[in-house]
């Protein structure tokens, strides 16, 4: 990894209140620390416990654990002995504090352990010069310098440590990874027993001194704005402070018009919100319908698409060569998020001072949203990064913060925001719906010599919405050499976001089905059939762009997880085993599922096998299995239930009785093993998704003879 930083912008010492050693980016942060104030990624006090700052956002990824444990493994900390405490949201001391994308580790991985590497080396520098040895003669042990049977713990050459110049972080020494003892160790969350207790504070737990409770009640058609509402009468009942009209914006995803109900707890407020009674304006988003998308898609069906993304070879002359096609149409719905957490945020302003709370995945824009918003300086927002209740992309959007501080602004005092879980699914930012019409085209030997994919998705303006777009060189494309690719866009004004393994979460299921359909057409088995469709391990795509994927490396996982399965084996009657793979977000990862099918149709997921490949180190396999593990459960109750459809431009489900979550009786063992070939080390939130769907329906068709080619999937179709 190329450090871009400069020594003195990344890395400094300085003395700290008490005698200590202060790290972080910032010289102006750390000149003016305080005792116990942390602003940077490590103190090392004079007496008291090693403190390691958690400067992403955590969304139960575990990032507050596995960052820090780079960290205190390279500083060779005693873990045990370790605090670790979450920082303010501010990019010019922490740099890039997202949590999307799996980019924490693969972003930040060799960058703290340098951060590590170098507070090590600069207390074993002071700790030679105070016992006037060679640096070459000391080693260091849980926390403590070590000469011969000489031992001291770190803080007693902390204040001499922090006179010294920082060490070159490019070429300061780290360890070699064999000798790791923290890293790759099982290690339970830093905030487990805290959720477990109940004591865990997420943003919905924020309090602020003055604070007042607010519901904000928008129109289920976006864009649609407030003319009259019966103010009056809301702000007569009991329990509410105040009610108004905030009049939003006329930027598209800008602050939406709705009406704030203010009062001593949300209860009162969404009681007042009850009465409420609105007369919305008119909305060019009314248009908006199921029905009618899936007749333009349906019209679209025998058109050329409207806009080329890659094409390569000759398809028409390999279609016509063909020995056997094979056309089939997949879809898949809008879904929305869903967190447990509701979507929530407390906000204070004061002048042009603005203090937030918010369970956010994405700072930054949040930041400059409310800046532009208010007119005010964006190093006058201060952000709280509360820990999340579950975020899976949602939280990536920031109109949550805007809307409390909008209405904290007009309220004069602190206000905490509280979403109901009918805002959260009626206002959400959903995966992208759309149409695949495949063709592919088969030789004498059932070998796919051609391949063509009418995509149809969502967007504006001749571009595709947010998540909805396929690229040039997404699987399969440079596999087949005779490969075609188009879209046809259909209007849409809902806004959309990302959701775990963004878009590929559905190419996942439309890809790794077609393929299966090829393997039966050809008469192969479904694994071996996809081993000879990768061909010889190489890499496609330009290997500078996040795009490239390693045909050796998926065929690696598709074969672990076929011997975990046991693939071949015979199964009872109605039951079945189904492979998928995917390669999202620089993770590799297969899934074998074996499913039965009862003969009314009812699907039963017997157990699942996950094989993956995220580089050469797994930080922590306790967190790195549970993130596997419940990117799968994730994915198995979404395909199986979660459908968002449009009638007049709004939303038509409401609430889990719409959105049916997976139930704790319908979850299945699930088997996770990692393989870790010498690769860069990369991130876990994204990948284990999108072949979980393929998977499951693949194992119903070898079950059944029922080929779903529809999410979520049609147990209607199954029965017997």
């Amino acid at each position: 990894m190329t450090i871009q930083l400069s020594r003195r912008s990344f890395l400094f010492a300085s003395a700290a209140v008490g005698g200590g050693l202060y790290l972080g980016l910032s010289p102006e942060q750390a000149d003016a620390a305080e005792a116990g104030q942390l602003n940077a990624w490590v103190v090392i006090p004079a007496t008291g416990r090693i403190r390691i700052m958690a400067s992403n956002p955590e969304v139960g990824q575990g990032i507050r654990t596995s960052l820090p444990m780079v960290i205190a493994e390279e500083l060779d900390a005693d873990w045990a002995a370790v605090e670790i405490v979450p920082t303010l949201a501010d990019t010019k001391v922490y740099g890039r504090q997202v949590a999307g994308g799996s980019q924490a580790m693969p972003t930040q991985y060799e960058l703290m352990r340098r951060v590590g590497a170098s507070a090590r080396a600069m207390i074993l520098t002071a700790a030679a010069s105070a016992w006037g040895v060679p640096v070459a003669d000391l080693t260091t042990d849980r926390g403590h310098v070590v000469h011969g049977t000489r031992r001291a713990p770190y803080g007693q050459f902390a204040a001499a440590a922090a006179a010294l110049p920082a060490p070159d972080m490019a070429s300061v020494a780290v360890k070699d990874p064999a000798k790791f003892r923290l890293i790759g160790s099982f290690q339970p969350g830093v905030n487990n027993r805290a959720i477990v207790a109940g004591k865990q504070d997420y943003g919905i737990d924020a309090v602020v001194p003055g604070m007042i409770h607010a519901a904000f009640h928008k129109s289920g058609v976006q864009g649609a704005k407030v003319k009259s509402a019966n103010l009056d009468v809301i702000k007569a009942m009991g329990g509410v402070k105040d009610a108004f009209i905030v009049a939003g914006t006329d930027e598209y995803e800008g602050l939406a018009s709705g009406v704030a109900i203010l009062a001593d707890t949300t209860w009162h407020a969404e009681r007042a919100r009850a009465a409420l009674k609105v007369e919305w304006s008119d909305s060019p988003a009314a248009f908006q319908s199921t029905a009618a998308w899936a007749k333009m898609a349906a019209d679209a069906k025998g058109k050329p698409p409207a806009m080329p993304i890659h094409a390569s070879g000759d398809v028409s002359t390999a279609m016509a060569k063909a020995a056997r096609r094979v056309q089939a149409d997949y879809a898949y719905p809008f879904i929305p998020h869903v967190p447990m957490e509701p979507i929530n945020c407390t906000a204070r302003v004061d002048g042009d001072k603005v203090e937030i709370w918010a369970p956010t995945q994405n700072p930054e824009p949040g930041r400059a949203a409310v800046a532009k918003l208010l007119g005010v300086a964006q190093e006058n927002v201060t952000i709280h990064m509360m820990r999340v209740g579950g975020g899976f992309g949602r939280r990536l959007q920031n109109d949550y913060m805007v809307e409390a501080v909008a209405i904290a602004k007009q309220a004069g005092r602190p206000v905490k925001l509280t979403w109901t879980r009918e805002d959260d699914i009626t206002q959400d930012f959903l995966r992208p719906g759309g149409w695949h019409y495949l063709e592919a085209g088969l030789d004498a030997q059932g070998r796919c010599i051609a391949w063509d994919n009418h995509f149809i998705s969502y967007g504006r303006d001749g571009k595709f919405a947010r998540a909805a777009g396929i690229g040039p060189t997404d699987f399969p494309a440079g596999i087949v050499e005779d490969f075609r690719l188009g879209a046809t866009i259909l209007p849409l004004i809902h806004t959309t976001g990302f959701l775990r393994a963004p878009a590929n979460n559905a190419f996942g299921f439309v890809t790794q089905g077609f393929i299966d359909e090829l393997a039966h057409a050809a008469g192969a088995d479904p694994v071996q059939y996809r081993r000879d469709f990768l061909g010889a391990p190489r890499i496609i795509g330009d290997p500078k762009s996040r795009g490239p994927y390693n045909t050796g490396r998926m065929r690696a996982v598709l074969d672990k997880a076929a011997a975990m399965a046991g693939w071949g084996r015979k199964l009872p009657k109605r039951s079945g085993l189904g492979v998928a793979f995917h390669f999202s977000h620089l993770g590799y990862f297969a899934n074998v599922i074996e499913a039965s099918v009862g003969t009314d149709g009812t699907v039963k997921v017997h157990k699942v096998w996950v094989a993956g490949d995220i580089g050469r180190q797994i930080v922590n396999p306790a967190g790195a299995i549970n993130q596997v593990q419940g990117s799968i459960l994730d994915a198995l109750g979404a395909c199986m239930g979660h459908d968002i459809t449009f009638a007049d431009g709004a939303i038509e489900q409401r609430n889990f009785g719409d959105v049916p979550m997976l139930r704790m009786d319908a979850v299945p063992p699930i088997e996770v093993a990692f393989l870790t070939p010498d690769y860069p080390v990369t991130g876990l939130g994204e990948p284990a998704y999108p072949a979980v769907a393929p998977a499951l329906a693949n194992a119903i068709f070898a079950a059944t003879g029922v080929r779903l080619r529809k999410l979520p999937l049609d147990v209607s179709l199954l029965k017997a």
